[in-house]
């Protein structure tokens, strides 16, 4: 095959990049979307197998492990598990950056002079940067979302003059790099590379449970960077659209999710959510008022077949229950009486963007009753039932009420204007944020405590029963 249609092939990859990137915007084309990436990436492996001089069976055998490892991965990774999935795989991008940064410093495909040497010691510079960054920061925030490493952030005196100084130290690495004949200087590139895998480190520890969604999200940006770069390393066209793509679609989703927790991007990236330096998280100066009223599935059971009007808010604990198919049996039965029933979804329910529409589908929920925050925030006054199924912070009113909750101004689901609140919790345990919630307390929230999956199991039987 011809480098020119290798190179062709790789612009139709790059296009059914695109279309895969434009039908993951909406349910009803993801799948779509999906099939797009696919056919994508195979014919981008391709070419890239029939362009290469040779050492096919060594990539041969990559792509079969590898293969072999993602198939596994996909049949034994719950839903439930998929942020920190994602997490630990824009670590492994990273680490790519990095590894391919070095070889192409220590082994170059071609002798380079002058100008066009230095540009390309700086794209080496910069890709083991961003790589390094990545994969240590995609660590962390796997272990965070795991549970294994404390949500609370980590709030060093000095934390931001410290970040200032490694990244300093970084970039002031890069003179003698440059400076360096024949791979002499991959000293300054292992230099820079263990600072900045502590800048990643420390970026991420210091970032509070509350805003992890983003971190992911951001995560997601810099390892498409990484990819981007080392697509420049390798002369490669298709990694740097690739990773161009996969950057910026990241960052613009991460601004998106910003403004839905009235958070800027910075705060986010340098951590620190609720907090202020060398404290914990505040809690809000407000404590709840009022006494928790709870109830049972049977009386749940009968509010619902009253009802006209339901909205469904599914938050992190229906997705450690999986609860969203008894829930979805219960809403298919509400609904074949006559009632409107509405799934609603916070931009940041869950530990991963979209992770709440995707549990939903996996449970058939029809895409037309899921709607956003902004679509039904207006529709619950009207509602009759709202059942809350494991959510906490996306529906606490102190984001509207309370100026000295940590949260305040935050965008949330307005579910205590509804006429009754029914909240599914294990406890009384504060939400990822760390602050309580004064909705648990209003008069009009009954609380049924429990597994959530256990809780809705209970209340589509007592449903089943009262219809006959």
């Amino acid at each position: 095959m011809t480098s020119s249609l290798a190179t062709g092939l790789y612009l139709i990859a790059g296009v059914l990049f695109i279309r895969s990137l434009g039908g993951l915007s909406n349910q009803s084309s993801a799948k779509r979307g999906n099939l797009y990436g696919i056919a994508g990436m195979l014919l981008a492996v391709v070419a890239t197998l029939a362009v290469a001089p040779g050492g096919y069976g060594v990539m041969i055998a990559a792509l079969c492990v590898g293969g072999a490892v993602g198939a596994v991965l996909a049949q034994r990774v719950a839903m439930t598990s998929m942020p920190e999935l994602v997490a630990i795989l824009h670590s492994f991008v990273g680490v790519a950056a990095v590894l391919v940064g070095f070889a192409s410093y220590l082994a170059p495909a071609e002798e380079l002079t002058g100008a066009a040497k230095s540009l390309h010691e700086i794209e080496i510079y910069v890709g083991v940067l961003v790589g390094a960054v990545t994969f240590t920061g995609s660590i962390v925030a796997f272990g965070k979302l795991r549970g294994s490493i404390p949500s609370k952030p980590l709030l060093l005196p000095g934390r931001h003059a410290m970040n200032l100084g490694i990244f300093l130290a970084s970039a002031a690495l890069m003179v003698p790099f440059l400076g360096g004949h024949h791979g002499s200087a991959v000293w300054a590139l292992g230099a820079m590379t263990a600072l900045a895998s502590l800048l990643g480190v420390h970026l991420v520890m210091a970032i509070g449970g509350a805003d992890m969604p983003v971190v992911v999200s951001m995560l997601n940006s810099y390892s498409g960077w990484a990819a981007s770069a080392a697509g420049f390393m390798l002369g490669n066209d298709l990694l740097i659209i690739t990773g161009a793509l996969v950057g910026s679609s990241g960052a613009i989703l991460s601004i998106i999710m910003c403004r839905a927790m009235n958070r800027s991007i910075v705060s986010v990236i340098f951590g620190g959510f609720g907090a202020t330096e060398g404290a914990a998280p505040a809690k809000g100066a407000a404590a709840p008022q009022g006494e928790v009223k709870s109830t049972d599935a049977q009386a749940v059971a009968q509010l619902l077949l009253e009802a006209k009007s339901v909205i469904v808010v599914p938050g992190y604990g229906m997705a450690v229950a999986q609860a969203q198919h008894p829930l979805y049996e219960a809403a298919s039965l509400l609904r074949k009486r006559g009632a409107l029933v509405r799934f609603a979804i916070h931009p940041v329910a869950g530990r991963l963007p979209g992770h709440m529409n995707v549990l939903l589908a996996e449970a058939r929920v029809p895409y037309d009753i899921v709607l956003e925050m902004d679509e039904i925030n207006e529709d619950f006054p009207a509602a009759d039932v709202v059942l809350v199924i494991g959510a906490n912070d996306i529906v606490n009113p102190s984001a509207l009420e309370d100026v000295s909750s940590p949260i305040y101004g935050m965008p949330v689901l307005e579910v205590w204007k509804a006429k009754t609140v029914v909240v599914t919790k294990r406890g009384m345990a504060a939400g990822y944020a760390g602050i309580d919630n004064p909705l648990f307390y209003r008069d009009n929230t009954l609380m049924l405590f429990g597994d959530a999956k256990k809780s809705v199991d209970a209340v589509l039987g007592a449903l089943t029963e009262g219809t006959g």
